[in-house]
């Protein structure tokens, strides 16, 4: 005798069956910045150039490589313009350099670069201890940034942190999330990334959030940067992919999290986001081969484990 669902959990199944995710999923790869930056030993121009290049062999050509903060802040970053100088950039790629006032995109136009980042906060506390200013303040900063910035033809990325919590205030309201979001679009952004700074977002809440951000930005505007600190990063990504968003940051190898944020470890493995994409039919155009092998370089470089699981398991790498 065939065991039928009853009817509500049969509509809930038949839901689940029909989802729509996106045919295409881009990948912006931020370990040469974001997974390098907590590193406590200088990282020489020459490993993370090769880092990058590795990355680019794979497929990915959204890639931050480096930031124009003061090395005072950032000892890691403090030979960014070296490494730019040294990159052989490929024509068809994004090199993303991370411009948190006036002087940074100073540097930035002095090197060329195409590409640059401003990053906001939607927690009031997080903001203080991040840019020493309020959310409010902090916007009012960026906009004559931004537009100098597209005045010289460099287009700008907006990412917004502790969008699912923050280690200071707990809970953030997901309308000032939106609220921030919007903002960074507003004066000229071309996308924003939604970051999960401390990696206490679950998939509920995530879609929650991403509904509000989604009621004044339009998907394509929209990227997911999930830390995986308590092992739900791909759980929330696939909660968020059938809101038609295609944009997603990751981390080859695991690397990194923020300095700024105390327990902040664990950036969502790039290798995990690819063998789960490339499971579900979707493409990126990412060979994930290469791309553990970018991960095992860095992390042999560095002395460190590869947080890959992905990498590390000794399974076939194509699922």
């Amino acid at each position: 005798m065939q065991h039928l669902l009853p009817l509500r959990s049969q509509q809930k199944y038949n839901h689940m069956l029909n989802k729509k995710y996106p045919a295409f999923v881009r990948i912006v790869e931020v370990s040469p910045r974001d997974g390098l930056q907590n590193i406590n030993h200088h990282v020489s121009t020459e490993v993370k150039a090769e880092l990058i290049n590795q990355l680019s062999m794979s497929g990915i050509n959204h890639i931050e490589v480096g930031s124009f903060v003061s090395p005072k802040w950032v000892p890691q970053m403090a030979n960014t313009e070296e490494l730019i100088h040294v990159l052989k950039q490929p024509d068809n790629s994004h090199y993303i350099v991370l411009t948190p006032n006036s002087k940074g995109l100073d540097r930035a136009i002095e090197c060329g670069v195409r590409d640059v980042a401003v990053f906001a906060a939607a927690s009031e506390t997080f903001s203080q201890k991040n840019t020493n200013c309020s959310i409010e303040e902090s916007l009012l900063r960026f906009k004559p940034v931004v537009q100098r910035a597209l005045d010289a033809g460099i287009r700008v990325r907006g990412y917004v942190s502790c969008v699912l919590g923050c280690p200071y205030e707990g809970e953030i309201d997901n309308n000032k999330v939106a609220e921030v979001s919007q903002a960074l679009i507003n004066m000229g952004c071309y996308e924003v990334s939604l970051g999960d700074t401390i990696g206490v977002g679950t998939p509920v809440k995530a879609q929650r959030m991403v509904e509000a951000v989604l009621k004044v930005i339009p998907a394509e505007k929209i990227a997911l940067h999930f830390h995986d600190t308590r092992g739900q990063a791909l759980a929330n990504i696939l909660a968020c992919l059938e809101y038609g968003i295609s944009t997603i940051d990751a981390s080859v190898a695991g690397l990194g999290g923020c300095p700024y944020a105390e327990g902040a470890s664990g950036n969502l493995a790039t290798e995990e986001v690819i063998y789960m994409l490339d499971g579900m039919g979707i493409k990126t155009g990412v060979n994930l081969n290469q791309l553990i092998k970018a991960g095992q370089f860095i992390t042999q470089q560095l002395g460190i484990q590869n947080n890959s699981r992905v990498a590390t398991s000794g399974s076939p790498s194509n699922p």
